[in-house]
């Protein structure tokens, strides 16, 4: 057993004098001692929630944020070690653990850096200024005259220093963040800015250093479970034949309400029992005409309205020489469609519960299981251990829940582990969204009426409200999740317009549980918004890059556009060139987003060739210029705008859940496929590091300009419009078939 496994809340709240963290050198999970042997201080409020100087010298760095493949595990150390005055290498890290790090809120909305960072840093700023006041007395000097440096103070003429252990001398920091400690000047930066390596990636490539993957983990005496799902969603369970696997020696069935699962001592055999058991279900509760879904969206009864932005007088008339155009976009619901099916495991019995899980919100999720368990949250730990990635809510949540339900009924710890057919049929979904834009142009290029109506679940306005699946089927109280993403921003242009509408129609409901998916609504929501301006453009006759920089003020948008044109080499002329090549049409097309209008800054052009008679889109060329402020890791940064890219394209060019009237019907990679490594367009990226700025998060914000960006570039090519997401060859040769007629 590791030393996580064999550490228990009551060894750590009895002693205190042990953490667990990740070394650098070593992924290895570690027991150290800590300098104070009082429990752990969890308030996000103060300096000893985030930082513990060890006796050995070390540094603990404790984040409640975790690291999903997005770097935080080398950018965090980066803050903490440039604000604090430390060696990297001397910076010992611990995520995600409920009863070990603050709670900062989930990991979502491109908010790692941007909020959980800055509170490291702050945090980091309180210690080193209260360590070099504790220096200046034991020194004799003043503050000023002192530096903290390779995890000592020291003068700043030269002469011996103090470590920061013997400073502290065993005790806590016990102060408060302190937003007036001041921050290092950028100027003297040694760490932040620099592209320093993952320390996890060369174990996770070679297998050694004992990394340890949610799905690779284990704890003794643990058994192994199936869940046994409804054949339709909404089915109720009627009567299990527990006799039906009577040859499967030591199986256990759990049936609590409509929940049914069977437990075993290895997973070969709860497989195989899982799939023998017979069961009796109900009808389904019954999923909408996915033909006639987005029609469904626009005339569903109990529709709502809000009017997100209203901007001029709203007057509609226009001049005699405008053009007034008006298009319907559509974005289908879509999986996460995670490399590796959810697993999680949990250990509950009478005195507390322990959750290892992949989660992206260990803390926020503490209390929803604590409610379906009925503990106290204080008696509930989840501890964060990486699994497959999804960028926000796949079925993590949910293994995690089921395991810790079978747990409880069987008396020992459970490992629960969904097959691909569950990941793909019973994860929530990014959900549907339906988008319509009018708006006029005039001669000289002006917008002068913009008007969007949004279609959105009403699920996704910020609300907790996504259940469970196994505490609803077992009918036990649960505080309803996380909420589904606040989907409904950058539904208006960024651009100048004398008249900008923007109204959201709230739905009561959706086919299947929505999910917040990466970025969640803005890459439809640009997708529409580009598109259309790229419409307007073109209905004006003025180039594309030329058209967004007269609506533009704002001179970081400028820049990030000017400099994605010239990544491109881009020569102004209208749109559609219209390629009429025989065989294969190729054009560009460009975007831009300000993330949310108040985060990152991206423009992106890409370069595609159609195939006429084939329909197939080939993206032969991505370039993307990024502003997200300060940037801590540039190769951090770069890997996430990458992953963006092609994700979102993968996205844009195949992903659509299909569904009849009872169930999920894209349960595999044959009928949810996703982009191959033969589909990887060349990528030209250029990163804006500000480093008087605040890091503004890079997660996202590159998600959002691809779909704009390539249904501009098959318009400059051919002239046909594509509207509608997946842009598969079927959609592609009826858009050509609908321009050529």
């Amino acid at each position: 057993m590791s030393a996580l496994d064999r550490m228990s809340r009551r060894t750590l709240l009895k002693a205190g004098a042990l953490t667990v963290g990740f070394a650098l050198g070593s992924i290895r999970t570690e027991v150290f001692a800590q300098a104070s042997s009082a429990p752990r201080v969890l308030d996000p409020k103060e300096v000893d929630a985030f930082l513990s100087v060890n006796g050995d010298g070390t540094v603990t760095l404790f984040a409640g944020k975790v690291d999903l493949g997005q770097g935080l595990r080398i950018a965090m150390r980066q803050i903490a070690a440039e604000e604090l005055g430390i060696g990297i290498d001397q910076i010992h890290y611990v995520e995600g653990d409920t009863s070990l790090t603050p709670d900062q809120g989930r990991t979502a909305g491109s908010a790692g850096i941007a909020r959980g960072g800055m509170q490291i840093r702050q945090a980091a700023a309180t210690a080193r200024k209260a360590l070099v006041e504790l220096a200046a007395k034991r020194l004799n000097a003043k503050p000023e005259d002192l530096v903290a440096d390779d995890g000592k103070v020291r003068p700043k003429s030269g002469g011996a220093g103090v470590v920061f252990a013997e400073l502290l001398k065993g005790e806590r920091f016990g102060l408060k963040l302190d937003p007036k400690a001041p921050l290092k000047d950028p100027s003297t930066y040694t760490l932040v800015g620099r592209p320093l390596p993952k320390p996890d990636v060369p174990h996770k490539c070679t297998g050694s250093g004992g990394y340890v993957f949610m799905h690779d983990f284990s704890v003794a005496g643990m058994l192994h479970a199936r869940v046994i799902r409804p054949p339709a969603i909404g089915a109720g369970l009627v009567s299990v034949d527990e006799a039906s696997i009577a040859e499967f020696a030591g199986t256990q069935v759990v049936r609590i309400k409509d929940f049914l699962a069977v437990v075993a001592q290895d997973e070969w055999t709860a497989v195989k029992a899982a799939r023998a058991i017979r069961a009796q279900w109900t009808a389904g509760s019954g999923l909408p005409d996915q033909d006639r879904l987005a029609q469904t969206l626009r005339t569903e009864p109990g529709i709502t309205e809000e009017r997100l932005v209203n901007k001029g007088t709203q007057a509609e008339t226009s001049p005699s020489n405008a053009k007034v155009l008006s298009a319907t976009y559509y974005w289908p619901m879509q999986s996460h469609a995670s490399l590796g099916p959810s697993c999680a495991v949990a250990d509950v019995n009478a005195d507390g519960a322990t959750v290892w899980t992949a989660s992206q919100g260990t803390h926020g999720n503490r209390a929803t299981y604590a409610r379906f368990l009925g503990l106290p949250p204080e008696k509930v730990r989840l501890i964060y251990l990486e699994g497959a990635g999804c960028y926000g809510m796949n079925g993590h949540e949910d293994a995690a829940a089921e395991a810790a339900i079978l747990s409880r009924a069987v008396g020992r710890p459970v490992r629960v582990q969904w097959s691909r057919e569950e990941e793909h049929g019973w994860d929530p979904k990014g959900p549907p969204q339906l988008i319509d834009i009018a708006g006029a142009v005039g001669a000289d290029g002006r917008i002068m009426h913009w008007r969007t109506d949004l279609w959105l679940p009403e699920t996704t306005r910020g609300m907790p409200n996504i259940p469970l699946l196994a505490p609803e089927a077992a009918g036990l109280d649960q505080v309803r999740g996380i909420n589904a993403g606040l989907i409904s921003q950058n539904g208006d242009p960024p651009y100048s317009a004398e008249n900008i509408s923007v109204v959201v129609h709230w739905l009561k409901s959706t086919p299947v549980r929505a999910a917040p998916l990466r970025s969640p609504g803005k890459p439809a929501n640009c997708f529409a918004v580009e598109s259309f301006v790229d419409e307007l453009a073109a209905a004006a006759g003025i180039d594309a890059v030329e058209f967004r920089l007269r609506g533009l003020t704002d001179p970081r948008g400028i820049e990030v556009i000017k400099r994605a044109a010239a990544l491109m080499n881009w020569q102004a002329r209208p749109s559609p060139r219209n390629d009429t090549s025989a065989s294969l049409a190729r054009g560009r097309g460009f975007a831009y987003v300000h993330y949310k209008h108040n985060e990152t800054y991206v423009a992106m052009g890409i370069e595609a060739a159609v195939e006429r008679e084939s329909g197939r889109i080939k993206v032969e060329r991505v370039v993307c210029a990024h502003d997200c402020g300060q940037i801590i890791n540039p190769d951090g940064v770069r890997a996430q705008v990458e992953g963006s890219t092609l994700q979102t394209l993968s996205r844009v060019l195949m992903e659509e859940v299909k569904f009849d009237r009872a169930r999920v019907l894209s349960v595999d990679w044959a009928s949810y496929p996703i982009l191959r490594f033969s589909d990887v367009p060349e990528l030209t990226i250029e990163l804006i590091d500000r480093p008087t700025e605040p890091p503004l998060g890079a997660g996202e914000a590159a998600c959002t300009t691809v779909g704009a960006a390539l249904a501009n570039a098959v318009f400059d090519a051919t002239g046909a419009r594509l509207r509608t997401v997946p842009f598969t060859p079927e959609r592609v040769k009826a858009a050509l078939n609908a321009r050529s007629g």
